[in-house]
């Protein structure tokens, strides 16, 4: 059986009073693909956040490697839901990725020729090999995207969180984006959290269904049943805001 890499106990985060997680008991273990899905607001964004060691929950247990999230971040990559970066400033590729090497050692330090060597092997790795010397700015957003995994991948993390990746990308993108996240989960384990239920089932090995509490954790096989027990209806895709279910193609 595979190691346990993130086990979530009995974890309840409030926000202004509010509760945003409750009672979510979750384990992720080495090699997973994990789909966490779920409405807007159900407390998806969150759930990474607790695991990253940004979020402390005031209630329950959280161990990431054994240890404390905070304290394992270097084996950690991260994509939040949104990156705003200005596209008309004059960035590289190359120092967009080698960004995702700072902390307090290169703080007040120059990037050695060992880390442009593993932000090159980084881009290799999302197929963007080439691209090093390119503004960020002239990139289509399919290409951004590959550009800020490199990024959250250039430690070389053994757990990659990223929180609706492919919401700004077309069906051919996603698909290209997608059959990337089979070939990292080779190396690292891989959480993606998505509301494109249809799409993503195709590539993941697990879904969680999250709705301030987990509602379902396991194959993808017993996902989609379960999703329509909670939803009471068919369901494709769970849209942000209302209605939660959309049958056919989402526009944002």
């Amino acid at each position: 059986m595979s190691e346990e890499i993130v086990s979530l106990r009995n974890v309840w985060v409030k926000y202004d009073g509010y509760n945003v997680l409750e009672d979510v008991s979750l384990s992720i273990y080495e090699n997973d693909l994990l789909a966490i899905i779920g409405v807007n607001g159900g407390g998806k964004s969150t759930l990474l956040k607790v695991i990253a060691g940004l979020i402390k929950p005031f209630k329950g247990d959280v161990k990431v490697f054994g240890n404390k999230p905070e304290k394992t971040r270097d084996l950690i990559g991260y994509l939040p839901q949104y990156n705003f970066f200005d596209l008309h400033f004059p960035i590289t590729v190359l120092d967009v990725v080698l960004t995702g090497l700072l902390g307090r050692s290169l703080l007040f330090k120059s990037y050695s020729n060992e880390h442009v060597e593993a932000a090159l092997e980084a881009l290799k790795t999302v197929k963007m090999e080439g691209y090093e010397n390119r503004v960020v700015g002239s990139l289509s957003g399919g290409q951004i995207q590959r550009i800020l995994i490199a990024r959250a991948i250039v430690k070389k993390p053994r757990l990659l969180l990223l929180d609706e990746p492919t919401s700004s990308l077309d069906a051919d993108m996603q698909k290209s984006f997608y059959e990337l996240l089979l070939q990292l989960k080779k190396d690292m384990s891989v959480v993606v959290v998505s509301h494109d239920i249809g799409v993503i089932s195709s590539y993941v090995n697990k879904m969680a269904c999250l709705n301030k509490r987990l509602y379902y954790h396991g194959p993808v096989e017993g996902a989609l049943k379960s999703i329509q027990e909670v939803y009471q209806c068919p369901v494709e895709l769970i849209a942000h805001g209302v209605p939660h279910r959309v049958l056919g193609r989402h526009e944002d």
